[in-house]
Order: C-alpha cells, then sequence, then structure tokens
C-alpha cells in the first residue's frame, strides 16, 4: 500500500472506446492488487483491472473536460479514463507504473491470491498434470528410450526438467560430452514420440560448431536418435532461424550441425525471426487493431507493415515439416534455434497440435503448453515482463503458438474440442501472474521459489471450468479429429484475429459469438431428445399392454377373427394391412440419411445442410408421426 498515493478518485469517467461519446461516471480506487472502477448508477457495476496485466500506463495532454487516463493490458484490453483534477492523474499513474511492475517475485498476485482450497487441495491440483503418464500414453519408457538421471537436481543443464528422455543406447559420458558442446547445456532430448512411425521429435540448442569445432559425443548423441527409429536410415535437424542468422552465429562459436561431421543428417531451415523482430511486429499489429473505422485501404497497409502474419505463416510451416516427416516419411526430428526456448518451443508444439489429436482437446493442451513450454525452461517471466526487467526480452513466443492454433481452427472447425475463448483465458492467464505454473523461467527456478507451496495451478481451474470452453462443432468420431492434420499455408489461408488484436470489438465479438448460437441449439435438441426418449418409453408400455390384451383374445380364436385377415386378393393398398400391425412405428430420428441426395450440384448444400449440422428436419415426420402413432386410450 506504501506505493499507493491516492486510493480514490471521485466523478472518474470510463470512455466507451467503441463510441467515445458515450461514458459513465463512478468511483476509481486503487488497491494492492486492482484497480476497480465502481459506477454511479443504481447498478453499481464494476470493473477490475489486475495490476500484473498492466502492460502500460498514458497520459495524455489535459483537455478542458479533464485529464485523461489510457491503461493499455497486456491481453490487449484498454481502459481510457477522465479524471477531473491532473494531480490525482498524474499520482494514480505513478502508482500503477510502481504497482505493475514489481521488483522482485514475491510482489507478484499468485503469492497473495487465496482462493477458498485449502493446503491438501492445493498440493492435488498441482498434480493435475501427470507428465508421467503423457509420456507412457506415448508408449514411453520404451526398448530405445528411457529416463536418464543424468540431469538430477539439475546438474547437466539447470533450464532443462530434471527427468529427461533419451536413446537408450547413449551412454551417461555421450550425455555429458553432447551438453557439454550445446548453448547452454541443453542436449538433443525426446519431446515427442510418435508411436505408428516410431519416429521421434527432439529438441535442443544450437551447437558450438563455429567454423570447425566439434564433439564426437555430440555427434554420437545424434546418431543414437537416428538408429532408435529402425525404420529410418537417417534424420532431419529443423534449425528454425533464418539461415544467414544461423551462420551468423559462427562467429561466436555457434552455429549449426556440419552435415559432414555428422552422419546420415539432413539440416533444413525455416527462417522464423528472432525475438526483437517479433515484438516490434506484434506493436505494429496492435496499433492495427486499435484503428477506429480504418479504411480498408488503411488497415491492409498496416497488416502488411506489420509483418505479423508472415511470421505466423513460418511457425506454422515448421510444424508442417516436421508432422511430414515424421507422420509419411518416417523420420526423426531434432529442433532447435539459438538456446532452444523459444522457436524450439514453438516449431514442436506446432508439430504435436498436428500430429495428435489429444493436443487438440482441452486436457491435451493444457499438457502439452506444460510439456513443451513450462517443464522446458521457457523464459516466461523475461518473455512476458513479469517483473521490472531488460524490455529487450520481451518478446510475444507463446502468443504466436496460440494464434497458430487458431488459425488451424479456422481451418479445421471440427477438430478441435475447445473454442476461441479457451485460447485467449490461457492468454489472459500467462500474462496475469493470478496462478503461479507460469512464474519463473525455468523448473528449476520454480523449485526454488517454493511455488507449489505458495501459489495455486491454473488448470484444475480452467478444467472445472471447461463448458465455457467446449467447442459446439467438435466431434470426436469426425475425420478432422482422427490422425494427423494437414493445413494450406499458403498466405490468403490467414486471417486477422479480431478476436485477441481488437479489443475495442472483443465483448461485442464475445456476445455474438457463434459458438454460443449453437451451444444454445445444442441444448435445446438435447431436451428435445430427452422429451423424446420419454415419450418412446410411454408409448412403449401402451403397446406392451394392447399387445398383452390381444394375447388374452387370441386364445379364443374363432373363423370370424380369421377373416379379419384380408386375402391377397383383396389387399388393394399398404393400408389394408394395418388392421393386424401390432407394433409401434419408429420414431428414432436419424442424423445420416440412408439415401443418396437428389441433387448431385456439389455447390448445392441444400442437401446436406441439414446433415453436416447435425440437427434432424423435425418436420418432415411431424405429420407422419401424429398420424400412424395414435395413443391407444385417446380413443
Amino acid at each position: 500500500m506504501e506505493h499507493i498515493r491516492t486510493p480514490k478518485v471521485e466523478n472518474v469517467r470510463l470512455i466507451d472506446r467503441l463510441t467515445p461519446r458515450k461514458s459513465v461516471v463512478g468511483t476509481l480506487y486503487l488497491s494492492s492488487t486492482h484497480t476497480i472502477f465502481v459506477e454511479n448508477s443504481d447498478a453499481r457495476r464494476e470493473t477490475w483491472v489486475l495490476h500484473s496485466l498492466v502492460g502500460s500506463i498514458e497520459r495524455p495532454p489535459t483537455n478542458p473536460s479533464g485529464s485523461p487516463l489510457v491503461i493499455r493490458c497486456k491481453n490487449f484490453q484498454v481502459y481510457q479514463l477522465l479524471l477531473p483534477q491532473e494531480k490525482d492523474c498524474v499520482d494514480i499513474q505513478a502508482s500503477l507504473i510502481r504497482l505493475s511492475r514489481p521488483d522482485r517475485y514475491g510482489e507478484l498476485f499468485c503469492f497473495s491470491f487465496q482462493p477458498n482450497v485449502d493446503k491438501e487441495e492445493r498440493e492435488k491440483a498441482w498434480g493435475f498434470l501427470d507428465l508421467h503418464a503423457e509420456f507412457s500414453r506415448m508408449g514411453i519408457p520404451s526398448n530405445l528410450w528411457h529416463i536418464t538421471p543424468a540431469n538430477h537436481e539439475y546438474r547437466v543443464c539447470d533450464t532443462y526438467p530434471s527427468e529427461l528422455f533419451v536413446p537408450k543406447s547413449a551412454s551417461p559420458a555421450v550425455i555429458v560430452g553432447s551438453a557439454k558442446f550445446r548453448s547452454r547445456g541443453r542436449l538433443p532430448v525426446l519431446s515427442y514420440f510418435h508411436r505408428d512411425t516410431s519416429a521421434a521429435v527432439c529438441r535442443s540448442s544450437q551447437p558450438l560448431s563455429g567454423f570447425s569445432a566439434r564433439s564426437l559425443e555430440d555427434e554420437q548423441m545424434l546418431q543414437a536418435i537416428m538408429k532408435s527409429n529402425p525404420a529410418s536410415e537417417y534424420m532431419y535437424v529443423v534449425d528454425t532461424r533464418p539461415k544467414l542468422n544461423a551462420m551468423a552465429n559462427r562467429a561466436a562459436g555457434k552455429g549449426y550441425e556440419n552435415e559432414d561431421h555428422y552422419t546420415n543428417i539432413r539440416l533444413h531451415f525455416i527462417g522464423i525471426e528472432n525475438i526483437h523482430v517479433m515484438r516490434n511486429s506484434q506493436q505494429k499489429i496492435t496499433d492495427v487493431g486499435d484503428m477506429r473505422s480504418p479504411s480498408m485501404g488503411d488497415f491492409l497497409w498496416g497488416l502488411e507493415n506489420s509483418g505479423w502474419l508472415k511470421h505466423i505463416k513460418a511457425v506454422l510451416d515448421a510444424g508442417v515439416f516436421i508432422a511430414k516427416a515424421v507422420a509419411e516419411e518416417g523420420v526423426s526430428v531434432l529442433v532447435h534455434c539459438s538456446d532452444g526456448w523459444d522457436r524450439t518451443a514453438q516449431a514442436c508444439s506446432v508439430a504435436s497440435v498436428l500430429l495428435d489429436p489429444f493436443y487438440r482437446t482441452i486436457r491435451g493442451l493444457m499438457v502439452l503448453i506444460e510439456r513443451d513450454w513450462v517443464s522446458f525452461g521457457h523464459k516466461f517471466s523475461h518473455r512476458y515482463s513479469h517483473l521490472e526487467g531488460d524490455p529487450k526480452e520481451v518478446s510475444p513466443v507463446i502468443d504466436q503458438f496460440l494464434e497458430c492454433v487458431w488459425q488451424l481452427m479456422e481451418q479445421f472447425p471440427c477438430a478441435f474440442e475447445f473454442n476461441e475463448r479457451f485460447l485467449l483465458q490461457l492468454h489472459t492467464h500467462i500474462h496475469s501472474c493470478q496462478y503461479g505454473n507460469f512464474i519463473g523461467n525455468s523448473q528449476k527456478e520454480r523449485r526454488d521459489l517454493r511455488i507449489n507451496e505458495r501459489t495455486h495451478s491454473v488448470w484444475p481451474h480452467l478444467w472445472e471450468n471447461r463448458a465455457e470452453y467446449i467447442n459446439p462443432l467438435y466431434r470426436a468420431d469426425h475425420s478432422q479429429s482422427k490422425g494427423i492434420l494437414r493445413p494450406v499455408t499458403t498466405p490468403y489461408c490467414f486471417k486477422f484475429w479480431k478476436g485477441m488484436y481488437s479489443p475495442a470489438e472483443r465483448g461485442v465479438a464475445l456476445r455474438q459469438s457463434p459458438s454460443d448460437s449453437l451451444n444454445a441449439v445444442r441444448e435445446e435438441s438435447q431436451q428435445l431428445e430427452e422429451e423424446l426418449s420419454a415419450h418412446q418409453e410411454r408409448l412403449a408400455q401402451l403397446v406392451g399392454r394392447k399387445t398383452s390384451g390381444e394375447t388374452r383374445k387370441r386364445n379364443g380364436v374363432t373363423e370370424r377373427s380369421h377373416r379379419l385377415i384380408p386375402k391377397d386378393s383383396e389387399v388393394s393398398s399398404p393400408q389394408d394391412y394395418f388392421t393386424c400391425v401390432s407394433h409401434a412405428p419408429s420414431f428414432t430420428l436419424p442424423l445420416k440419411s440412408p439415401t443418396t441426395p437428389k441433387s448431385s450440384d456439389p455447390d448445392d448444400l441444400s442437401a446436406c445442410s441439414d446433415l453436416e449440422s447435425g440437427v434432424a428436419d423435425l418436420s418432415s415426420h411431424a405429420s407422419s408421426a401424429c398420424d400412424e402413432a395414435k395413443d391407444p386410450d385417446s380413443d
């Protein structure tokens, strides 16, 4: 509280970003963790802004109406305030700058956030995701891959997890020697194993090769990875950097693998730019999203000038190349960039989403982020500015991964169990510091901070609220939901993500979301199906009574009863048989048509629209159902 100069300001206006002339008057409060705006209206609506989500605070020049203050959040929400006094505006800005940029981890919100959960529940929550179980699902350990104790207590690499999967044929000396020849000690280890082809996706940092240096142990490590896939005689090494950048690193004693030294490898450069280029590009795409009623020319020029979608395409192209190598060629791949915690994480995780349907589910995406980002030492606190530090370390690395997933969702709307809201929620939690999952820069750092003892895990919270994140179009048995995805990555297939970068329209977009409409239709359909089942059960009971009564009459059958059954020569129409029909007509509404649609025109959607939506056409059954199935007791 010592950093708060002015805890309360009255008669503050919160200005609507869509229509600036509209505003609401209220009181602004500053606490140690939140800025709170309370409207003066009878509704007393409250707007809470978490300080750790605040990215910047701008104070435009004072005007006759008052002193404006613009709060820009890391999730691209923008709040525009108008304070009556300039002094209050200066005090609020100074307070927010200090509160939103803590100097040490203990000041972050996650260390003071105390939900109504006891110690036992908190410990259980941290075990919600089990990476051992995830590797077991892949079939690891196996006769070719196992856990090495080499990194126990982070002795070999302090930014890697303590438990690493490596080829069984790699000896401890090879493991240690390879780590010494890799930047930051990040040696090649297993990230994902494809059971169908026995091909592996491994990850590392760049080798310390310079212009001519080599390491026998590192060469043996790559040879061991290749031999762990018996069906392949070579492997790919994917360097995600532009080749010119990789070559420049050779002058610093780093670089890339020399194909003359490594047996049976094929080197492939992708061309994903560095963190500084990405940071500048995102700032430009954010400016595009902030435009108010732009012309088509201004919007397209801003989009092109940002280069953002070009970078998203490069990340997706990396994942596509890896997925094709693993699934179609059956070849193992080693992925690296410079230090192996930014572009490497992007490429490996995008490839996993393409290869494995599990990662397209809510729980699967959680596991993927925990494995490829959290455990493998992505620098969350540096990249997303959790603490006051070097602004050149900030970069939207995981933002780009989430956008790649969103772009895939646009191409394959039935393949993902989760919706856009889930991705936006993940993005917010990564920046908010409300939970401890994304605090720190490595597993070791989180252990030293005692994150599991002092904070709470976000994964159970998201799982409990998963009903909000369900994609109504998702079907586990759909062709898109099985096997690998093969996206088209030509430029015209990429879209501007309005839900992320147009904060002024995000609320409107979410209120009018097609997903919400489809969810409402699905709930209504479920209610109708329940009513239908109840009617079918009632009908079955009534038919059962009628059948038992006819059975008793049949014991005293006479010639007259036999004459009620017409002879073949007397039958003139199918309705003449109804006197002897004792079964009830079917009320099952088929979701798949047993017959071929009449229209053969591929552009004619009328023949298949009901089938694709999964909603049966009830109108065509209504009259026949009423005519054929009258209640026997109604007479």
